[in-house]
């Protein structure tokens, strides 16, 4: 099942509207990080860094890729230009959120 443009836009408003998810997002564009190097850079627990990282995720916003026994995380750029194109098209053809 493909969502659509307005459920791609609201899906990375969610992941990215977290002043922790977006703390999160600030290091990854320096480049690929573990999750120890971001709960560093953050300062926040590994627990509430994985819990947010799940939430980039499961948005789309962040990959991640296994490097012997670490797990590397970035931010999946082609899913956010995707998205920024979408919004800078079909903005106005999403319905108006009653939030």
């Amino acid at each position: 099942m493909h969502m659509s443009p307005c459920d791609d836009i609201e899906k990375f408003g969610r992941g990215i509207g977290n002043a922790s998810r977006y703390a999160i997002v600030e290091v990854l564009l320096k480049g690929p990080k573990s999750v120890s190097e971001i709960v560093a850079a953050v300062k926040q627990s590994q627990p509430a860094v994985s819990q947010h990282l799940k939430t980039l995720k499961e948005t789309g916003l962040v990959s991640d890729e296994r490097q012997g026994q670490i797990i590397m995380y970035s931010l999946n750029t082609g899913h956010m230009l995707k998205l920024l194109t979408a919004l800078s098209k079909d903005v106005k053809k999403c319905p108006k959120s009653s939030a």
